[in-house]
């Protein structure tokens, strides 16, 4: 999956390397591991919902949707051209599997908590994820949802903030230190985690801790490495939101190639 987003990203010329490949290791455990749901249904009103709101790691997102089965892999290297169903952030209108048109920061959780209680509301299981970045939690709505979340006592709800510490002007702790992470979403309320985000074993356990949570929203904070397994990627935040260049994907794809996660 790593090798279709470097793939697709270099044919387009254009997206956000940096925060996909920090993600794709918790997509892949969700959507392979604890989602309910259904390709070839993917309007089943029982599935599992997963938002995301960090919209700009969309390239992430559409790989695992592919690779499961929402449509063919050779979709993906029409990322961003005209008429594709892939844009450049998340579509619900036009793409399979994709619950939310987001990227706007700091609504994911806002719409997130929305379809949560939805499914009290309607007496129905089906659970909801939602990722966010952790540059967007800069965003005032993202704190308000946090309360609300908790005072409604939705749990039903997990979020997982990619916490790769880098944002598109630079580093989060330059920009708007968050720390102490943990400490915050446990003060609105929330049962907090803090794991390797790259770690399949820590994010499988997460994940089963947060479904047995009762009576509060739960948050998986996962520390994270923007560009991750890309030796040039990693940390560099130029490649936020710049696409590799020929030669730089060629070199990447060897990388992955050699790699063993």
């Amino acid at each position: 999956m790593r090798k279709d987003i470097i793939r697709m990203l270099a044919k387009s010329k254009s997206g956000h390397p940096g925060g996909s490949l920090s993600i794709i290791d918790i997509l892949t455990v969700l959507y392979y591991e604890f989602l309910r749901h259904d390709p070839k249904r993917p309007h089943w009103e029982d599935r599992d919902r997963v938002i995301l709101s960090k919209g700009h790691a969309a390239p992430a997102l559409y790989a695992v949707l592919a690779h499961t089965g929402y449509f063919p892999r050779e979709t993906l290297l029409t990322l961003r051209t005209l008429g594709s169903i892939l844009q450049g952030h998340p579509d619900q209108k036009r793409t399979p599997g994709i619950e939310a048109s987001t990227g706007s920061l700091g609504q994911g959780l806002s719409i997130a908590i929305g379809c949560a209680l939805a499914a009290q509301v309607s007496k129905k299981d089906f659970y909801t994820y939602v990722i966010l970045s952790d540059g967007e939690c800069n965003e005032g709505q993202t704190w308000e949802a946090v309360m609300s979340a908790a005072f409604r006592k939705v749990d039903n709800l997990t979020a997982i903030v990619d916490l790769n510490a880098h944002q598109l002007d630079g580093s989060t702790k330059e920009i708007l230190n968050m720390d102490p992470v943990p400490d915050k979403w446990k003060s609105f309320g929330w049962a907090a985690q803090e794991i390797d985000g790259h770690d399949y074993r820590q994010i499988i356990d997460a994940l089963s801790w947060a479904r047995s949570v009762h009576g509060k929203p739960t948050v998986i904070l996962a520390r994270t490495v923007k560009g991750k397994g890309i030796s040039f990627m990693e940390n560099n935040n130029h490649y936020h939101g710049v696409a590799p260049t020929p030669d730089e994907a060629e070199k990447a794809l060897a990388e992955l190639e050699a790699k063993t996660f």
